[in-house]
């Protein structure tokens, strides 16, 4: 059994405007073996098709690089690449991230591009679980969270290796507590 710890960034404008579809620009993922240990990272810009610019907002929240971005392939290589990494086929593995973002948007990429979205079926949403092991009265964001287990945090927020990477150190701190 491994985990996998990812986050993902998407598409996005201030205020959100009607009828624009947000798509996966990046992907970063830790794997874990199953007693929390890192073994490997993933990191992936992906291509967007239906807004291949991204907004002003968006490159001042992520800081990718709209050429980086040009280069990048598109969701389809980049999800096949991320399945072989996390041996989809072969191997026994759970999916966790900072809440149900992450997986409802790969999911929906994943419908955009007509591929199968079964391999996101075993995964843990670790700010809903995280709230209900604190006993909270409510959710937290990761960057707190992180703080609140008496870590510094690293790197740049909003980038998806980075925040997947403070998200493995919450993982890490409370590893027997997890529901799976």
């Amino acid at each position: 059994m491994k985990f996998i710890i990812y986050d993902i960034e998407a598409t996005c404008w201030e205020g959100r405007p009607p009828g624009m579809v947000q798509e996966t620009i990046e992907i970063g993922a830790c794997e874990l073996d199953r007693f929390g240990r890192i073994q490997d990272y993933f990191s992936r810009l992906v291509r967007p098709v239906l807004h291949p610019t991204i907004s002003h907002f968006c490159r001042n929240l992520t800081k990718i690089d709209q050429v980086e971005l040009n280069r990048a392939q598109g969701f389809n290589r980049v999800i096949e690449d991320f399945q072989d990494w996390i041996g989809v086929h072969d191997s026994e593995y759970i999916l966790a991230s900072w809440g149900k973002f992450d997986p409802q948007q790969l999911a929906a990429d994943c419908r955009l591009h007509k591929m199968d979205d079964y391999w996101l079926d075993e995964h843990i949403n670790l700010k809903a679980q995280y709230q209900d092991i604190k006993g909270l009265p409510k959710k937290r964001g990761l960057k707190s969270a992180v703080k609140h287990e008496g870590y510094e945090w690293e790197g740049e927020q909003h980038r998806a290796l980075t925040d997947a990477k403070n998200t493995v150190k919450v993982f890490q701190s409370l590893i027997d507590m997890w529901q799976y």
